[in-house]
């Protein structure tokens, strides 16, 4: 509105309402028409940007804002406005310093500084939003969100303390507008008491939860909370009255029996004899009290043993046999962690079958007559049993048998599917799924269990087309709307049969459609930064901030950035296209590879660009979303610093899981090829404070080791690692090391092969003679020739990197590995000639 006239300063104010109403197209056409009259005019410019941001149009967005701001250098709305447009793109830092520069300009604009304080909480900038948040505060005394948005604030920062102040302050200055009790003051009443919980002051913070009890709504988490502190304080008469009362309202709840054990001063996972006998007696009289609760059924077996577990347990098997309840393994198989245990639940199970054949009953006694489809669900749960044992034969004939018990029982077919899946048949495992989804078109959970299956065999095409059946019939790519409705399970699954498949482009797109997925999941908390604090659902609020804290460190994000990083590591590697099957190959074989791999691309492309074509052309109204340009990933593989796209993924990792090992493993991968020996010191002394013992860390720091030797490094950096040898390397030089580390693996009741290999490959890097590599073939060999010290680690995916490791050492014995390894793993296919 700088500068302008009367009529037009007025046409600048209704554009600015458009944009708060979302109405972009009339803004931006009241924009224009400003501009033929003023067309240097930058705050209108800024405007007509924000609009074009709105409409999906960003190049021509930052280039209006940018020529607002030339104009105009001084105007906090210029500023505040490409804020704005960063933020629409959740550039949050860059429009985090574009609304620190309207504040100069402006340093008390109510909106700014309200925008900005959302930022910060997106940033994580406790110390920034606390200020800001006073400002409004002073601003606005009277504004009850600000009262709020400040103790939130302290709390996030860990002053609970100086949150509670605020808190007490604000409810003293309210006591009288708050007099009837409601939804929102019961929340804040809930949060001020877990600010107190959070100080340590138990004692308080119970007196305090006693005298707002009649005005909270949340009963349950009263109780709940009276019956923690009273725990934490000692007070375990009260602590066993109030956990016998929330058992009374939900007897399903695990939490709830753990509080009430401990209570008792008998939540031990291993108890004395007398201590186990008051457990179980304590057990005995709540099945009674509570009949139906599972958990009371189910929650003795861990704390029984010998006899009083299989009595127990005999108890407890019969009875869900006889109901048929097919998660019946998933919830015992944590016992099996106890050998004994173990053993005592096969002999019952065993025992029941050979009854059941005889006498039609779980014993001899014939007194009581099972239903016929109690032999079905032992045969089942047997299967299961030894599935998890690694005895695939024994699973599939009980699994078979129970088949042609009940051949249209859809549990059965999944689980033939997973036994033969574990057993490394997966052609097999993916036509048993199917069998079973057949059995039920409609079970859209079957569907994509069958999709998963099909993408294991490496069976693209009909896992996609499997997978579409369930997705909406007016999308004109229904792949993609997969990717819409954030399936980041069939993304990671697919990207993984790319990858086996050396389709490393595929690969990389579905790799970065799941890291685009989790920042959409980070950006959505954003709007709550404002809404909480409204509304009052502060504790909610909370646990969503510690969620989102997490988020980078879930499974499937970790799956998706470690073979993302060892995709772009790959490419740094071998940049020249050589992949791994190149392993061996002469020059010319190599050269005639690269040739089929070349055309192969070419041919990609075109398919491509006509299936593009032929999508447009039958796209119609009716069919909603864009074609995918490029649907091979080529973008992915022309890249021109594949380690700078490695770190992308790797920075979400280390700023948010860095205390899982992978990531300091791959951070170590990453920052010893960009040669930052610092960096890269820095990851292997993480990682060997998580995991000294892990076997991939091994390697790295043989590699290390001899790239120092190797390698001119700078005496300021020589003098950092040598500080830190001792911790890494014991003070041993590299060859005592290595021997010490493959001498603890001979001498151990139980080897791993994982190490071996990892031996073996630090065998073949110190020494690279034929000597060298055939210690390190005959490291790799110990897993054939100790069998009871190696068998029991050699899963299908070990013997495979093994497999792959000996062939990268261009072993004449690579084939005779693989053929031990068809005789370890009869139905494996990844080991069939």
């Amino acid at each position: 509105m700088r500068d302008l006239p009367q009529k037009e300063g007025n046409l600048f104010k209704q554009i600015l309402k458009c944009y708060e109403l979302r109405q972009y197209k009339k803004g931006l056409k009241g924009a224009e028409q400003i501009l033929k009259k003023f067309p240097e005019h930058g705050e209108t410019l800024a405007m007509k940007g924000l609009f074009y941001s709105h409409l999906d149009k960003k190049e021509e967005a930052y280039d209006f804002v940018k020529k607002g701001l030339r104009y105009d250098l001084k105007s906090h709305v210029c500023w505040h406005v490409f804020g704005l447009v960063y933020r629409a793109d959740k550039n949050y830092e860059e429009a985090l310093k574009c609304y620190s520069q309207a504040l100069r300009i402006d340093k008390d604009n109510f909106q700014i500084l309200r925008d900005f304080a959302n930022l910060q909480m997106q940033l994580r900038n406790f110390e920034g939003y606390v200020e800001t948040v006073h400002r409004l505060v002073d601003m606005q005394p009277q504004n009850r969100q600000f009262w709020i948005g400040l103790s939130l604030g302290y709390h996030l920062m860990g002053k609970p303390d100086s949150s509670l102040k605020v808190l007490t302050t604000y409810e003293e200055a309210m006591a009288e507008a708050n007099s009837k009790p409601d939804y929102e003051q019961s929340e804040l009443l809930l949060y001020h008491n877990v600010v107190l919980s959070d100080m340590g002051d138990h004692e308080a913070a119970l007196e305090h939860l006693n005298s707002i009890e009649k005005i909270v709504l949340d009963k349950k988490a009263i109780k709940e909370q009276r019956a923690k502190f009273y725990l934490a304080l000692g007070r375990l008469e009260e602590a066993e009255t109030a956990y016998r009362s929330l058992i009374a309202h939900n007897p399903d709840n695990f939490a709830y029996f753990d509080g009430l054990l401990k209570s008792l001063g008998l939540s031990a996972d291993k108890l004395s004899d007398e201590d186990q006998t008051k457990v179980l007696d304590l057990f005995k009289d709540l099945k009674k009290e509570y009949p139906r609760s599972n958990v009371a059924k189910r929650l003795p077996l861990r704390f029984a043993t010998g006899e009083r577990f299989s009595k127990i347990a005999d108890e407890y098997l019969r009875t869900m046999l006889r109901k048929g309840v097919p998660s019946l393994f998933v919830n015992i198989k944590t016992l099996y962690t106890d050998r004994e245990k173990e053993q005592a639940i096969e002999t019952l199970m065993l025992g029941y079958l050979a009854h059941l054949h005889k006498s039609q009953g779980f014993d001899n006694s014939g007194a009581v007559v099972e239903p016929p489809t109690a032999i079905l669900w032992t045969r089942y749960f047997l299967a299961q049993h030894y599935d998890f044992k690694g005895d695939s034969d024994e699973a599939l004939k009980l699994i078979n048998k129970a088949i042609e018990h009940t051949p249209t029982l859809v549990e059965l077919y999944m689980t033939k599917g997973r036994i033969l899946k574990h057993a490394g048949d997966y052609v097999s495992a993916m036509e048993a799924v199917n069998e079973a989804r057949e059995l039920d078109l409609q079970d859209r959970f079957i569907n994509s269990k069958c999709t998963k299956y099909m993408l294991r065999a490496d069976k693209v095409a009909e896992a996609e087309k499997t997978i579409i059946l369930f997705s909406r019939a007016d999308i004109a790519d229904p792949l993609n709307d997969l990717v819409e409705m954030q399936a980041y399970w069939f993304l990671i699954e697919s990207a993984e049969s790319h990858l086996r498949q050396g389709q490393t482009g595929r690969a990389l797109k579905r790799f970065h459609q799941i890291e685009k997925m989790f920042g959409d999941f980070a950006d959505d908390q954003f709007d709550f930064h404002a809404y909480c604090p409204r509304k009052m659902t502060l504790r909610a609020y909370v646990k969503l901030l510690k969620l989102e804290d997490q988020l980078y460190s879930h499974p499937y994000y970790l799956r998706a950035a470690q073979s993302a990083i060892r995709c772009y590591v790959s490419l740094f590697d071998k940049p020249d296209g050589d992949s791994d099957e190149m392993e061996g190959m002469t020059e010319s074989e190599k050269k005639k590879l690269r040739s089929k791999q070349r055309k192969a691309e070419l041919k990609a492309q075109k398919d491509a660009e006509e299936n593009k074509k032929k999508a447009v052309a039958v796209q119609d109204t009716t069919k909603k979303g864009k074609v995918d340009e490029d649907p091979e990933g080529l973008k992915y593989l022309k890249i021109e610093d594949p380690l700078a796209e490695a770190l992308k993924f790797l920075r979400h990792l280390e700023a948010l899981a860095s205390d899982r090992i992978e990531t300091q493993l791959l951070a170590f991968e990453v920052y010893f090829r960009k040669n930052k020996m610092l960096l890269a010191l820095k990851a292997l002394l993480k990682a060997h404070k998580i995991d000294a013992s892990n076997a991939t860390l091994h390697e790295q720091l043989v590699r290390f080791s001899l790239a120092v030797r190797k390698s001119e490094i700078k005496p300021s950096t020589k003098t950092v690692i040598d500080k830190h040898w001792e911790t890494l390397y014991h003070g041993q030089d590299l060859a005592t090391f290595t021997g010490a580390f493959l001498k603890q693996q001979k001498d151990s009741a139980v080897g791993s092969v994982p190490h071996l290999i990892s031996a073996a490959i630090a065998a073949s890097l110190m020494d690279s003679s034929k000597a060298g590599k055939e210690t390190a073939e005959e490291i790799l060999f110990l897993m054939a020739k100790e069998e009871a010290k190696f068998g029991k680690s050699r899963s299908v995916e070990n013997v495979q990197v093994a497999i792959k490791t000996l062939k990268s050492f261009k072993s004449a014995r690579t084939q005779e590995l693989k053929a031990q390894a068809a005789a370890w793993f009869p139905r494996a296919t990844a080991f069939q000639v």
